[in-house]
């Protein structure tokens, strides 16, 4: 199960971005993209940490696996058209009985400011909806992540409001801002 985007423009300097599910393969890219990102991601994912392993990695996928199978969490790599591993994007916290869920993302540093961040985020949400029975994804973001507040905007998801002291990361209270995306919703 694959999904893609095809670019907006021919300036688009990435000609093609598309999610699967996580495979065994994927750890040692997967770690390599982790590792060259750790500064950026630090702040704002409390996973990365300074002794993050590939062992880490390994443990993380075969669990997403699992998860994946189970419906309980849905966790997709970021592909490039090399098949290099540009990041991941997921969606999590999934409440059945509220049919709603937490639609996460994060992109390798070097591959960011290309839009790749915005058409992970917009194919999963594609896939939620007509895959799952979500009529509701959040995405919350600490205030301060000013490229994840951009990418929530570009793929149309709603603004709902500020969130006081709703995000700890690395022993830190953070507001965050509460973006929805409604099944129905467009753009899309």
């Amino acid at each position: 199960m694959v999904l893609s985007a095809s670019p907006r423009s021919t300036r688009d300097a990435v000609s093609d971005v598309s999610i699967r599910p996580f495979q065994l393969s994927d750890a040692a890219s997967l770690y390599e993209a982790i590792i060259e990102s750790a500064e950026a991601l630090k702040p704002w994912m409390p996973w990365c940490r300074s002794d993050y392993r590939i062992s880490d990695t390994q443990e993380w996928i075969e669990a997403q696996i699992q998860a994946f199978q189970l419906g309980e969490q849905y966790q997709f790599a970021i592909v490039l058209r090399d098949q290099t591993i540009a990041g991941a994007c997921g969606l999590n916290g999934i409440q059945p009985q509220n049919r709603l869920a937490n639609l996460g993302y994060w992109v390798r540093t070097s591959a960011c400011g290309r839009g790749i961040a915005t058409k992970a985020a917009r194919l999963l949400a594609q896939w939620a909806f007509a895959n799952t029975e979500l009529d509701r994804l959040e995405i919350v973001v600490a205030v301060g992540n000013v490229a994840s507040l951009r990418v929530a905007a570009k793929i149309g998801a709603v603004w709902e409001g500020m969130l006081r002291g709703r995000l700890r990361m690395n022993e830190n209270a953070h507001d965050a801002i509460l973006f929805s995306i409604m099944r129905g919703d467009t753009p899309l």
